[in-house]
């Protein structure tokens, strides 16, 4: 028990549940999908460039178009190239210009209907639109186009996933291991689904393959990290170190991370953890927070505790939680007043937060006059 525990307080948490990791992992698998996009959607421009054309590599140095005028100049010269499309395409999307990208790539595929990469392409930017009726009609057409290309089956299959379509997405799985049982995606994919339908084993046995497969494939870490994690099993910091060594600027890895080792009594590794969150992004205010609670609740390091709460509040002026708990540091050292204005702040920003109402009525029951 802590040694302030006879004011009956508690800690706003950086969970407030037991079923917290369960929570962690699923925001990182609605949200996986939606980042593979944003990595993979601006594809090189340069192997969009180089793969259409002869077989024959040329040795000249080819200056790529990175510009909207450079391309215009490039279709101006060959209208009927579909690469030329493709190209301004990419840089509509690097722009965030995604209906111009995606007349583009119509163009492309009127051009060249028998290339699967147009329609792929088109398919993940509807995707990113959240359009998932076109993003699937463009997949399917690119089976049909290529029955044995595993790209388009795969981004089918996630698909068919976020659509809770679960025997569907196994399938387009299987038949992609059929077609490559070396596919490290379609493991990763395999595990995903098992996770989402609740088959915990089965998914820590596909991701495994997935990783070995592909020693570099981050998510598949990140994912084994979590599934361990919410068993307490010490894998899980495997796992996550593994991510962190992928990616060594991945919030979400050095946050599932941190996480771990504060609820399994690891807080200096915590505390690390958070401070390379802060290095990599200071405007994270989790970082800050979490760092304030494991002072706080685990070390009793009482005013280290309410100098973090006090950044996460520069950073995000609406944190509730992190008020409450900087005046909570406030009344264990009997500074009162200041205790008072955390905690109404706390409440006028979550009117609903237990914690603070309870903050003020200790107050007013040690003689501090509550409006």
């Amino acid at each position: 028990m802590t040694k302030w525990a006879g004011f009956g307080a508690r800690r706003a948490s950086t969970f407030e549940d037991p079923v917290a990791y369960e929570r962690q992992g699923l925001r990182f698998f609605k949200n996986m999908v939606h980042r593979s996009l944003i990595k993979t959607a601006p594809l090189l421009i340069a192997s969009l460039f180089f793969g259409c054309g002869t077989d024959t590599p040329s040795t000249d140095p080819v200056k790529v178009p990175t510009t909207i005028a450079e391309v215009n100049a490039l279709i101006v010269e060959d209208p009927r190239n579909p690469v030329n499309y493709g190209l301004r395409a990419r840089i509509h999307e690097a722009n965030d210009s995604l209906g111009a990208a995606v007349k583009d790539w119509n163009r492309a595929i009127l051009l060249d209907s028998t290339t699967t990469k147009w329609r792929i392409a088109l398919g993940d930017l509807y995707y990113r639109k959240v359009d998932l009726s076109n993003a699937e009609i463009q997949f399917i057409q690119a089976m049909r186009v290529a029955p044995d290309s595993n790209v388009a089956r795969l981004k089918l299959a996630e698909l068919r996933l976020l659509k809770a379509e679960f025997t569907e997405a196994m399938e387009l799985t299987n038949d992609a291991l059929r077609i490559d049982d070396q596919n490290a995606r379609a493991y990763f994919l395999k595990g995903w689904i098992h996770r989402q339908a609740g088959d915990t084993a089965l998914a820590i046995s596909s991701y495994r393959t997935a990783v070995e497969r592909d020693p570099n494939m981050y998510d598949a870490y990140v994912a084994l990290g979590l599934l361990h994690a919410a068993k307490r099993d010490p894998l899980a910091m495997a796992y996550y170190h593994a991510a962190t060594e992928l990616r060594p600027a991945s919030v979400e890895a050095w946050y599932a991370r941190g996480i771990f080792a504060q609820e399994t009594g690891k807080d200096s590794i915590a505390l690390a953890c958070y401070d390379r969150i802060k290095a990599i992004d200071p405007k994270n205010p989790t970082s800050w927070y979490n760092s304030g609670y494991v002072l706080l609740e685990h070390l009793d390091r009482i005013p280290e505790a309410r100098a973090e709460f006090s950044q996460a509040i520069e950073v995000l002026p609406t944190y509730a939680a992190a008020y409450y708990n900087r005046g909570l540091t406030y009344e264990l050292e009997n500074n009162l007043d200041s205790a008072l204005v955390d905690y109404k702040k706390a409440l006028a920003l979550q009117p609903d937060m237990d914690l603070a109402a309870d903050g003020l009525g200790r107050l007013q029951a040690r003689g501090l006059r509550v409006r």
